[in-house]
């Protein structure tokens, strides 16, 4: 039989847990809009201009790039530099930090190629289970 744990152990594990759970979604909430990802993976290969991205990752529109930038810019992910040109010429690039994130992608893509169909087969089935259920249990009528 294992002794008990003394309940400053436990405390302070449950607490180191919830700090770690939160600093886990917070790093997560930093890739959580839908085009943070693509726009990681495009600045990964250097430098763009604002349209050149606007290219690339079409069908985004200018506005949710221009927030998604402005987003990751505010994170420390991504550089702005304005050339001092006439027009102005504004080009993005990864910043040190936000090149940081390139192995911890690169493993989550190689779960996600290893799992991927794992996880569309399971739900899948549960779809399955639900419909199956569903048409032999109908709502009922208030």
């Amino acid at each position: 039989m294992r002794p008990a744990t003394p309940p400053d152990d436990q405390r302070r594990r449950r607490a180191e847990r919830r700090r770690c759970a939160r600093l886990v979604r917070d790093s997560l909430g930093l890739l959580s809009s839908k085009w943070s990802v693509d726009v990681l993976l495009a600045l990964g290969d250097g430098s763009r201009r604002y349209h050149e991205l606007l290219a690339e990752l079409d069908p985004i529109s200018e506005k949710v790039l221009t927030q998604t930038l402005r987003a990751m810019e505010r994170d420390g992910l991504v550089g702005r530099k304005v050339h001092a040109e006439v027009p102005p010429r504004v080009e993005y690039a990864l910043t040190p930090l936000g090149a940081t994130l390139a192995p911890p992608m690169k493993a989550l893509a190689g779960w996600t190629l290893a799992h991927g169909g794992h996880v569309e087969q399971s739900r899948a089935r549960y779809d399955a289970r639900r419909a199956a259920t569903a048409a032999h249990h109908p709502p009922q009528a208030a």
